[in-house]
C-alpha cells in the first residue's frame, strides 16, 4: 500500500475506534495498535504522523503504559489525545498528577493562542463545547510547549509545540460530543501531517484483490456465508480475485431471519454464480444449543459448530487450504484488550484469534482493515444489489442472541414472524435507511393477558431500532407512539405466542460493543 498513513496507538480509551473512524472519513488510511506493538508498526507503516490515544491508567503511576520513545525521535507529527497527551507531557519532561478536580462529561474550552490545530475552527478568545473524560492533569508543561487552550478545571487542555508539531488534548476530538473535534482531526492529519487523502474504496478494492491472489496463489478458498452484508461482500471481493477458486459454504443452523436461507442461495447462484453449498444443519445447532441459556455458551457453541462444519466440507471439496470470513476491523480491535490479551467475552463468535490448528487452514479476512459502513461502499464498488448491501446487521449467531434464555423451536418461530412483522412496517413506512439496525426481541418471561372473551399466557415481544454512523454509539429511533402501536397489534393478532409488545428507549453509549 503506497498511501499516507496514520498510526493511532492505542491506550485502552473505549472510543479509540472513532479516532480511526475520524481519520478515515479524511480519505486517510489508518491503523490502530496496542502500545506495546506500536514501535513496530511505526517502524514497518512510517505513517506522516501518530495519534495517541486515551485511556484508563493513570500516567503518574508506576506500571502505566508509554508510548515508544523512537516516535518522538522521528520527528513526525503527535497528537496526544486525554491520557495520551499527558504521557507525551511525561516523556517529554513534563508533570503529571492525580488528585486535582475531575472532569467527566460536557466541558467548556477557551481557545488561547493561534494553532494549526485550530486552522479556520476555532479561534483565541473564543469557547467551545467538548467532551472532558480524565481525573489527572498536567501540572508542569514539557520544555518547548505553551497553552494554546484551557478549561474551568484543565489549565492545559490545549497545548502544543508547533516546531516540532507536537499536540495534546485534554479532551475527546472524536466523539460526536465534541461538535468541532473532526475538523480539529482533519487538521492534524491534513494541514499539520500532510497525509493527502487518496483511500478510497475503488483503491482498497484493487490492492484487496492483488493482495488475495498473492495470498492464495492457486490455492483453493471456502468462505463461509452467514447470511449478513459482511460475508457476502467478501466472497464477490474474493471470487473477483480467484474466480473458480473460491467454493462458497452456506451453513442453514436454524437461526436465520424468516426466508433469509432462500435469499441467500438465490443472490449466489443466480446471480453471481459463485459455486455454493447449502449445508442445512438445523438440527445439528438446535440440538447442541436445546437446554443453553448463558449467552456466552451459545456464542461459542455456534462458533465451534460452524468450525465443524467448515472443516467437513473443506474435505469433501477436497485441496481446500484457505478459509475466508468476513472478520471486519471492529471484530479485531475488540478480541484484543488494550493489554494485548484476548477478549473473553467480546466477539467470541468470531475466529479472529486464527483456527484450531487440527484445520491446517489459514484464514482470508479480506475485510479485515475496514469498518462496517466501509464494507457498505466496497459492496456497492463491487456492484452488489443495494437492496443487500444496505441491509441492517445481523449477527453472526442469529437469533440465538436474541432469544434470551433457552432457545426452542417454538419461540423461534415466534421470533421471525415478530421480527418480519415489524421490519416490513419499517419498510412500508420508507424509515428502514433512516435506521441502522432494527429487531424483535422474544423475551424470556411470560404475561397474563386477555385476548377477546379469554385469558391469554404468552410472551413478550421487545422492539429494537436505533440510529448510529459507525456502531459504536448509537441511540433509539424516535418511532411516533402510532407506528409502535400498530406494529403491536399487527404482532398480537398475527404472531400466536405473543400478547405484549414493548420498545425499548435505551441508548448504546460510547464503549458499548453490542446492543444485540
Amino acid at each position: 500500500m503506497t498511501h499516507d498513513k496514520i498510526l493511532i496507538v492505542d491506550f485502552g480509551s473505549q472510543v479509540t475506534q472513532l479516532i480511526a473512524r475520524r481519520v478515515r472519513e479524511e480519505g486517510v488510511y489508518c491503523e490502530i495498535v496496542p502500545f506495546q506493538k506500536a514501535e513496530a508498526a511505526f517502524d514497518q507503516m512510517k505513517p506522516r504522523g501518530v495519534i495517541l490515544s486515551g485511556g484508563p491508567e493513570s500516567v503518574h503511576e508506576e506500571g502505566s503504559p508509554r508510548a515508544p520513545q523512537t516516535i518522538f525521535e522521528a520527528g513526525v507529527p503527535v497528537l496526544g489525545i486525554c491520557y495520551g497527551q499527558m504521557t507525551m507531557a511525561a516523556q517529554l519532561g513534563g508533570t503529571v498528577e492525580g488528585g486535582h478536580h475531575r472532569e467527566f462529561g460536557r466541558a467548556d474550552v477557551e481557545a488561547k493562542a493561534p494553532s494549526q490545530l485550530f486552522y479556520e475552527v476555532w479561534r483565541p478568545g473564543e469557547h467551545y463545547p467538548v467532551w472532558m473524560s480524565h481525573g489527572d492533569r498536567i501540572t508542569k508543561m514539557p520544555p518547548g510547549f505553551q497553552v494554546a487552550g484551557v478549561s474551568p478545571n484543565a489549565p492545559f487542555a490545549v497545548i502544543q509545540d508547533e516546531t516540532r508539531k507536537y499536540y495534546g488534548l485534554m479532551f475527546h476530538p472524536e466523539v460526536v460530543h465534541t461538535p468541532h473535534g473532526a475538523a480539529l482531526l482533519r487538521n492534524f492529519v491534513r494541514k499539520i501531517s500532510g497525509a493527502r487523502g487518496d483511500w478510497s474504496m475503488r483503491a482498497f478494492k484493487d490492492e484487496a484483490i492483488e493482495k488475495i491472489r498473492a495470498q492464495v496463489g492457486k490455492g483453493r478458498v471456502i468462505c463461509g456465508l452467514s447470511g449478513g452484508v459482511d460475508s457476502a461482500v467478501a466472497a464477490v471481493l474474493i471470487h473477483e480475485a480467484i474466480g473458480e477458486q473460491l467454493t462458497c459454504v452456506f451453513v442453514d443452523h436454524g437461526l436465520l431471519r424468516l426466508g433469509e436461507a432462500q435469499k441467500v442461495v438465490h443472490l449466489f447462484r443466480d446471480s453471481y454464480n459463485i459455486p455454493l453449498v447449502h449445508v442445512e444443519a438445523e438440527k445439528m445447532f438446535l440440538d447442541a444449543l436445546e437446554g443453553v441459556s448463558d449467552p456466552e455458551v451459545k456464542r461459542k457453541t455456534i462458533g465451534r459448530l460452524f468450525i465443524d462444519v467448515f472443516e467437513a466440507e473443506a474435505k469433501k471439496i477436497g485441496g481446500a487450504e484457505f478459509l475466508a470470513q468476513g472478520t471486519l476491523y471492529p471484530d479485531v480491535i475488540e478480541s484484543v484488550s488494550f493489554t494485548g490479551g484476548p477478549s473473553v467475552t467480546i466477539k467470541s463468535h468470531h475466529n479472529v484469534g486464527g483456527l484450531p490448528e487440527r484445520m491446517n487452514m489459514k484464514l482470508v479476512e479480506p475485510l479485515r482493515e475496514l469498518f462496517k459502513d466501509e464494507v457498505r461502499k466496497l459492496g456497492r464498488e463491487l456492484g452488489l444489489p443495494e437492496a443487500f448491501v444496505g441491509r441492517h446487521p445481523f449477527p453472526g449467531p442469529g437469533l440465538a442472541i436474541r432469544v434470551p434464555g433457552e432457545i426452542t423451536r417454538e419461540k423461534l418461530d415466534i421470533l421471525r414472524l415478530a421480527d418480519d412483522v415489524f421490519i416490513e412496517e419499517i419498510r412500508r413506512a420508507g424509515l428502514y435507511d433512516d435506521i441502522w439496525q432494527a429487531f424483535a426481541v422474544i423475551l424470556p418471561v411470560k404475561t397474563v393477558g386477555v385476548m377477546g372473551d379469554g385469558r391469554t399466557y404468552d410472551f413478550v415481544v421487545g422492539l429494537r431500532a436505533v440510529t448510529s454512523t459507525d456502531g459504536m454509539t448509537a441511540d433509539f429511533y424516535p418511532f411516533d407512539m402510532a407506528f409502535i402501536g400498530h406494529v403491536a397489534t399487527r404482532i398480537i393478532n398475527e404472531v400466536k405466542g405473543v400478547n405484549r409488545v414493548v420498545y425499548d428507549v435505551t441508548s448504546k453509549p460510547p464503549g458499548t460493543i453490542e446492543w444485540e
